[in-house]
């Protein structure tokens, strides 16, 4: 392994009410339901032998508690970073995809088409969730040359990772999964980042709700 080459194991949160019911999370502070911190636990289990050395997450409650689960299995710190928190979607917060296109046609579309310029009323536009996301991964892979870390975060921000990995741009539907509590693999050097594994959920024994099969493939609103 190249000593700079930072392995980054990056986990979706466990899932919460309000991902069952398919509503926008953003910035609200949902906790995990019972399955979410059964996932955690499980996401904990699968990562005691993978050599992770810290754990990052978003401070959101969803994904600190599932964060705090899997520092625990491997024995590492714990840091929290409200630069790896979701995407802030403003007034949609707490409202289904089919209740947003109701009340705003016109927003409910250029959130469906991906304008990276749009933002909600009260929220980030996209290019401007994704530049965090990108400089969050940045800074804290760099704080970890020939180490291997863990990062939790939530679906708007792995997909993030996904697209700066495989240079998808912004505004193309995704086609892949983000599963609560999935295992992702990437690695980091100073000339890019790259993709080694995705979507694993081998340590689930069935999947929980994935944004590809909630309505909202494409608006990756979790």
């Amino acid at each position: 392994m190249q000593q700079d080459l930072t392995r980054l194991v990056v986990i979706r949160h466990g899932e919460t009410a309000w991902n069952r019911d398919s509503r926008i999370q953003g910035h609200t502070d949902i906790p995990l339901n019972e399955r979410g911190h059964w996932q955690a636990q499980r996401a904990g289990l699968a990562l005691r032998e993978e050599g992770v050395v810290a754990v990052h997450s978003s401070d959101l409650l969803r994904a600190s508690h599932t964060a705090q689960a899997i520092a625990q299995a491997c024995g590492v710190p714990l840091a929290l970073h409200a630069d790896l928190r979701e995407r802030h979607f403003g007034r949609f917060e707490g409202l289904t995809h089919d209740e947003i296109v109701s009340q705003w046609p016109d927003e409910g579309r250029r959130w469906r088409e991906r304008d990276p310029t749009y933002g909600p009323q009260g929220g980030e536009t996209l290019q401007a969730f994704y530049d965090r996301c990108l400089q969050a991964l940045i800074r804290l892979a760099r704080q970890h040359p020939g180490e291997t870390v863990a990062l939790v975060a939530h679906g708007g921000v792995l997909d993030c990772f996904y697209r700066a990995a495989t240079r998808v741009e912004l505004d193309v539907p995704r086609s892949w999964t983000i599963a609560n509590a999935s295992i992702n693999r990437l690695i980091f050097t100073e000339e890019g980042l790259g993709l080694v594994g995705w979507a694993d959920t081998r340590h689930l024994d069935d999947e929980g709700l994935d944004e590809a099969t909630d309505g909202q493939l494409s608006l990756h609103s979790k």
